[in-house]
């Protein structure tokens, strides 16, 4: 099984107003999340705040999590940015610093063609020994992969899974389906957006990619492997009491409830980067709310 199975918890990456990483902050949620057992951990994700870092803060994040976790838990890299070179440099970094594996979205401010965006994949693939994660995250990048292109992406060396929006229309199970006609099958498919994650693992998806489990990763844990063992009854117990966050998240990014939850539950005290910005007080006590509402009898 690659490291791309299972739970992959997404953490915040905390910093200060200027963009510097709190690598304590870092070492303390990795820890966190690699004692809970998660399968493996995504440092530098969307709501690690990639884009907002330089590549020195990236690396000093890296740095911090290798040394954490101390190769208990596997460590996946993001390491989307515009330029193809400088994602060559921070896939190399990631890399020298001792990570496991790397995520990329396809980041852009002039729109891509599929053919760039194969070009770039296949450059970045081809500058490490990491296996890399395709990142299909349309709704951020405005990018979305085609399955000629996905199939084309599956063929080439490196490259070993795939990161999967919600499908626009069809169940997820349709969806999984058509990707394993072909030879994407080849990849190990994951799904993203926190609210249909049980719905894909029953499905039969490879991974959750989860923002809930950078915050709380027993929970999710609970959840993914009640979903890995086909035990409807206790997913379905789960997904009830996360439905106030699964609103949350959609109502608000899941980007500002993971600062909120994290600050509340005690595990940070770091703010977004701006031009984000915290969520008013009266939404942050929705967070809470919501927070004590899938908590309640929670081992």
């Amino acid at each position: 099984m690659s490291i791309f199975h299972g739970l992959s918890a997404f953490p915040i990456t905390p910093a200060d107003a200027h963009g510097t990483v709190d690598v304590e902050g870092v070492a303390r949620l990795t820890a966190y999340l690699s004692a809970a057992g998660v399968d493996s951990i995504g440092l530098l994700g969307s709501t690690g705040t990639y884009a907002y870092l330089t590549r020195a803060e990236r690396r000093r994040a890296i740095v911090a999590a290798v040394e954490s976790v101390g190769g208990r838990t596997p460590l996946i890299v993001g390491i989307g940015t515009l330029r193809t070179d400088d994602a060559q440099a921070l896939a190399r970094d990631a890399e020298a610093e001792g990570a496991d594996g790397l995520l990329m979205a396809p980041v852009s401010y002039t729109p891509l063609t599929q053919e760039e965006a194969y070009q770039h994949y296949v450059a970045i693939a081809g500058a490490t020994r990491l296996k890399l994660c395709i990142y299909n995250n349309p709704s951020t990048t405005h990018f979305t992969f085609g399955m000629e292109l996905l199939e084309r992406l599956a063929d080439v060396p490196n490259i070993a899974a795939v990161k999967m929006p919600p499908p626009p229309e069809g169940t997820l199970a349709d969806e999984l389906s058509r990707l394993r006609a072909g030879p994407v099958s080849k990849l190990a498919i994951g799904c993203s957006g926190d609210w249909i994650a049980a719905e894909a693992l029953l499905a039969g998806y490879d991974g959750w990619f989860s923002v809930l489990g950078g915050f709380l990763p027993h929970l999710a844990r609970t959840l993914t492997t009640a979903a890995q063992n086909g035990d409807h009854a206790t997913v379905l117990h789960y997904s009830q009491k996360l439905r106030p966050l699964w609103a949350l998240f959609r109502a608000f990014g899941s980007l500002r409830v993971a600062y909120a939850a994290l600050n509340h539950l005690g595990l940070s005290e770091a703010t977004p980067p701006r031009p984000i910005l915290p969520l008013p007080e009266p939404d942050q006590q929705r967070v809470a709310e919501a927070l004590r509402a899938c908590c309640e009898n929670t081992p």
